[in-house]
């Protein structure tokens, strides 16, 4: 699903509401998410599951191409872990 996606969604399931109120609703929202990342920050959501960033350190890697060594900084990268019930909701199929 595309963020176009979740507000042709929303706005089907709300008609009562603005396309366009919905498009700003849906980036406040994902906005608030970047920032509280940005700043170091955790987002849980209950049921859904928890964002979080994981420092990596700087190492040494090779080009699948040609074989050279090549130097990745470190960096920070976004981990996101399932909570529960969504879990057992993927894995009922």
């Amino acid at each position: 699903m595309t963020k176009s996606d979740l507000i042709l969604r929303l706005s089907r399931k709300f008609p009562e509401l603005y396309q366009r109120d919905i498009e700003k609703i849906v980036n406040l929202i994902l906005q608030e998410m970047t920032d509280a990342l940005k700043n170091g920050g955790r987002i849980e959501l209950r049921g859904f599951g928890a964002f979080s960033i994981r420092k990596r350190e700087a190492r040494v890697a090779r080009n699948p191409k040609n074989g050279q060594e090549v130097s990745i900084g470190e960096r920070h990268a976004i981990y996101f872990r399932t909570g529960k019930e969504l879990r057992e909701k993927i894995n009922k199929q």
